[in-house]
């Protein structure tokens, strides 16, 4: 920079101040010579020193921009003090103002105050546009939105304000709107705040990070998705730190219920704001760890972590926030069973506050966490009060979907307490309802199924008053509105960004299929690309648009009643640790209770490992302790499960489990032939249509690699089928398998399966040079409508928050397969041959699946060990 008068250097230095507001990270520089240049001046006789307090401010909000608000504050120590020592008021003015901003920052709310008065009265007369808005953000950050909102619609109309100072006016409205939860008014701030930020790439791309936030509140998660995508990388472009954009991506993830991403984000937050230099953000960023901790279950390390944020917003006199910090923690209490008087008084302290400053989505959940807490205390009266306030808040205008999801909940609370079973249910209804519309938004099946979760505890508040009051077959229908709901979303058509995901992560799988065979192991590096393409794909998968064919509906019981037949239908479910059934005939409808689930669970677990005992390499004396054993825990799922239920033995049935029953092998517990479903409504749908034509349609025959008994499997169907098409290693890949299946009338894998519990949408199928996942199945389009999984474990899934569960079987059903076959745990390779073969045999004389599996079962030899496993875990899914 060229060497200028003292007195010349105070236009460029202002210039300056405003390029480093639009893009701090490559004006610092600048920033530090100017202020050299500036401090060079001084000596000529004191002029400068203008020019020096606009140099030191500029490179303050260079410190600031980088979250080094100790050098920042330094810097603007300095500059106020030459400011009031030449009497530079305006000057002085702009420090202060600035100051403030940094002061607020480092959680020094009343240093700010204390800051901005005194920016005023230097100013004299009319406050400046910026004073207006530092006010505002203090207003903001301690939670007083309606007075933020005035300040800042006063700048906004301000046509003398500059272009940046409105622009963020219009982005902190649309950050208030949000909190009041008007997303739609926000959007609109948005478009304004856009609209003058135009060529400020720092504001830019902190706007596409409130859009990004804004969108997920209105209900609009791909979106917000891609929002978040772009805003990512205009922080990075822009050097700018990504701790708040952390903050917006993790309360967005929240509201999507993917709790172990959220976390992740939390955990880094709290990680990057642990210097002094950013308390504000570092207490927020533990609020929000608590928050996320509370969600996942975590309740002692969220009452924590919430007692922490809590000290530090009381320390930092931010109101607003400190009372939804208690808010989680009086939560936090209740899943602890731990709380009392004290801990209901904080809780209305904290809904009080929170109705008080204007923050209603805020205000909702705390006045529902105080209507808990006065439940558990028994004080009935105080908490139909706050229970009531909660309802009318989440009816206010604008409200989104999940808010008035949580008002629905408060309803059905206060009618529990009042011992008014119509009104729980008619809340109830109206609840699901809401989060149908939710649901249906999303396009991604792990979406919609992570999305029920919303509506898990008024589903188990509805179902307790039910069945103690209902009919069972209000029961059932109960049942079926809360459980497989997301397959009731007709699947979106195939994606070409999560085929070329999915083609990349193939071919990755492809090089580490050869690195292995090859000896040298499993290079880190492959491992870690591969983890990257599955984060990129599922995030793909996420960002699908909500699928254009409506949400279905769940079938009424009259016409699954209708469809049984001479089978009997068994839906099973469980509240407050015991479960029951409801039994349905052609005819009648009962509920039948049953024992509890963690004896049923620790009885499956048992018979678990027992079955996969018998399939290892062992002596014939521990092999028959393991097959005695697990005969002995069948035995005794048996008497818990269906015995109770009084069948006669020859009578078929189709069993709807939930999530607690989900493991048991049904087919090894009815000696007659048994059908299972993910609900009633899927299993009528699977049936074929009365007086209907046997459809007729390709075969396909896949055998996965590494497999013998595979491989001599499907050369015995292929005499069996000899019009199928034949895939076999190495020509059965993943595209190869995926061009075959689609629209196929009956399919065969025989294939290695791996269940994923870290990642349950990659649960995989192995085919040669890649896995056959839950994500590749959505490229298929329509799929086999009957299907053979010769594969261990294809028949288990990973049960969801909710009532959902994410599985081969499902995924297929969802996509039009009316009927599958499959192993619910590790099965021999060779000694399975015969049984599937039967199987085939069976359907191709057009026999139901159902038959068809029982069929096959009947010729095993359950006195061998290995055959016994087959004989239990092998099991038919639908009606077709």
């Amino acid at each position: 920079m060229e060497t200028e008068s003292a007195t010349d250097l105070l236009i460029p230095a202002l210039e300056l101040y405003r390029r480093v507001v639009a893009d701090p990270m490559s004006s610092g520089a600048d920033a530090a010579a100017m202020v050299a240049l500036a401090r060079a001046g001084l000596d000529d006789g004191g002029r400068g020193a203008e020019a020096l307090v606009a140099a030191l401010r500029a490179q303050a909000w260079f410190e600031h921009a980088r979250l080094a608000n100790s050098a920042a504050k330094s810097l603007l120590d300095e500059a106020a003090r030459i400011a009031r020592s030449h009497r530079a008021d305006e000057r002085l003015s702009e420090v202060l103002i600035t100051r403030a901003a940094v002061n607020m920052e480092r959680g020094s709310h009343a240093a700010a105050r204390r800051d901005l008065d005194a920016a005023l009265e230097a100013a004299g007369g009319e406050p400046p546009a910026e004073a207006g808005l530092a006010q505002a953000g203090l207003f903001f950050n301690t939670g007083r939105l309606d007075a933020a909102a005035v300040l800042c619609r006063r700048v906004l109309a301000d046509r003398t304000a500059s272009t940046d100072l409105r622009a963020k006016a219009a982005n902190n409205l649309a950050m208030i709107e949000a909190g009041r939860g008007r997303p739609a008014e926000a959007l609109a701030r948005l478009d304004e705040a856009d609209e003058l930020a135009t060529g400020l790439d720092a504001l830019g791309a902190a706007f596409c990070s409130t859009r990004a936030w804004v969108l997920a509140q209105a209900g609009r998660p791909a979106e917000s998705l891609e929002r978040f995508e772009e805003a990512e990388r205009r922080f990075l472009g822009a050097g700018l730190p990504t701790g708040e954009l952390l903050m917006e991506q993790l309360d967005a993830l929240v509201d999507l219920r993917l709790i172990p991403e959220a976390r992740r984000l939390a955990v880094r937050a709290v990680r990057e704001f642990t210097a002094p230099d950013v308390a504000l953000m570092a207490a927020d960023a533990r609020l929000r760890l608590a928050q996320v901790d509370l969600l996942a279950g975590a309740a002692a390390e969220a009452l924590e972590q919430a007692g922490l944020a809590a000290a530090a917003l009381h320390e930092q006199r931010r109101p607003g926030p400190r009372a939804r910090a208690q808010t989680v923690a009086v939560a936090a209490a209740l899943r602890l069973d731990a709380v009392g008087p004290a801990e209901l008084a904080t809780a209305r302290r904290a809904a009080r506050t929170l109705q008080r400053l204007g923050q209603p989505t805020a205000a909702v959940d705390a006045h529902l966490v105080a209507g808990r807490a006065a439940l558990a205390l028994r004080r009935t009266r105080t908490a139909h009060e706050h229970l009531a306030a909660a309802q009318a808040l989440a009816r206010g205008r604008g409200g989104t979907v999940l808010v008035r999801l949580r008002g629905r909940l408060a309803a059905a609370l206060a009618a529990q307490a009042r011992d008014d079973p119509a009104g729980v249910r008619r809340h109830g209804r109206a609840g699901l309802a809401d989060l149908s519309r939710h649901r249906a938004a999303l396009g991604s099946a792990e979406l919609r199924a992570l999305a029920s979760g919303h509506g898990a505890e008024l589903g188990r508040v509805v179902l307790r008053a039910l069945l103690r009051t209902a009919r069972p077959v209000d029961v059932l229908a109960w049942l079926e509105r809360t459980r497989a709901a997301a397959q009731l979303v007709v699947a979106p058509a195939p994606r070409p960004e999560v085929a070329a995901g999915l083609a990349a992560l193939h071919a990755a799988q492809a090089e580490l299929d050869a690195v292995r065979s090859a000896g040298r192991g499993e290079p880190r590096e492959l491992r870690v690309r591969l983890a990257a393409l599955e984060t990129e794909v599922r995030r793909t998968a996420w960002k699908h648009p909500s699928p254009t064919d409506p949400a279905g509906r769940p079938v009424p019981v009259a016409q699954a009643r209708a469809a049984l037949g001479d089978r009997v239908l068994a839906a099973f479910g469980a509240a407050d640790g015991r479960l029951f059934a409801v039994l349905v005939t052609a005819t009648r409808t009962r509920l039948v209770p049953l024992g509890a689930v963690e004896d049923v669970a620790t009885e499956s677990d048992a018979l678990l490992f027992a079955l996969r005992r018998s399939t290892r390499p062992g002596p014939p004396r521990s092999l028959a302790t393991a097959r005695a054993s697990a005969e002995h825990a069948v035995d005794a799922l048996r008497r818990a499960l269906l015995d109770p239920l009084g069948l006669d033995p020859g009578t078929p049935l189709v069993v709807v489990p939930d999530p607690t029953t989900l493991a048991v092998p049904w087919s090894a517990l009815h000696p007659a032939p048994v059908a299972v479903a993910p609900s009633v409504s899927s299993w009528v749908r699977s049936l074929p249509a009365p007086g209907a034509a046997a459809p007729t349609g390709r075969t396909v025959l896949v055998a996965g690699p590494d497999l013998d008994g595979a491989q001599q499997e499907v050369g015995e169907l292929a005499a069996l089928h000899p019009d199928a098409a034949v895939l076999a290693p190495p020509r059965s890949t993943v595209p190869a398998v995926i061009a075959a299946l689609a629209g196929a009338d009956l399919a065969h894998l025989g294939c290695h399966g791996l269940l994923r519990v870290d990642n349950p949408t990659f649960s995989a199928l192995r085919l040669c040079g890649g896995d056959l996942t839950l994500h590749a199945l959505d490229q298929l389009g329509a799929a086999p409508r009957r299907v053979v999984l010769a594969a261990c474990d294809s028949a288990n899934g990973f049960a969801y928050d909710g009532n959902e569960v994410i599985g081969f079987v499902g995924a297929l059903m969802a996509r039009g397969s009316t009927a599958v076959a499959a192993n619910s745990a590790p099965v021999g390779d060779l000694e399975s041959v015969a049984l599937t073969v039967a199987i085939h045999r069976a359907l191709r004389a057009g026999a139901p699946m159902a038959d068809a599996v029982h069929a096959g079962r009947a010729g095993l030899d359950r006195e061998d060990p290995r055959q016994f496993v087959s004989w239990c875990v092998t099991t038919a899914f639908g009606g077709g």
